[in-house]
């Protein structure tokens, strides 16, 4: 009996290795976007559209725009076209690590440091 139940959570552990998520990433480089997050205790959410090498965002009504540059078709490199601050002119490495039909589950931090924190962006076009 002990040797079932070792041979069925090899098979099991086999299987959930070879898992991969789905990452189809190039219907995601173009269209409209919302990503709702927490600030402090409150829900903010951004929409936004991205066009080529091109992100326009809108956040609390004001709109905003960003270059692209894709690394490879699941990442890309987000910088501010007219930063207001220092803080603004750094660059932001997005990492798109899972894909469904209208959504992306992303990674995101400062250009050559770790990932800071993750998202889910649902595309409304």
């Amino acid at each position: 009996m002990r040797r079932l139940s070792a041979v069925f959570c090899l098979l099991f552990l086999l299987l959930a290795s070879c898992y991969e998520p789905e990452r189809d990433c190039e219907r995601f480089k173009n269209g409209h976007f919302e990503f709702t997050t927490f600030v402090g205790q409150e829900e903010r959410t951004t929409t936004f559209e991205r066009i080529g090498d091109l992100e326009i965002d809108i956040y609390e009504g004001k709109v905003d725009s960003s270059s692209i540059r894709w690394i490879n078709d699941c990442e890309f490199i987000v910088k501010k076209l007219h930063p207001k601050n220092r803080a603004e002119q750094q660059a932001i490495h997005m990492k798109i690590l899972s894909t469904t039909e209208n959504s992306y589950t992303f990674e995101y931090g400062l250009v050559g440091e770790s990932p800071i924190a993750k998202g889910t962006a649902i595309k409304t076009d």
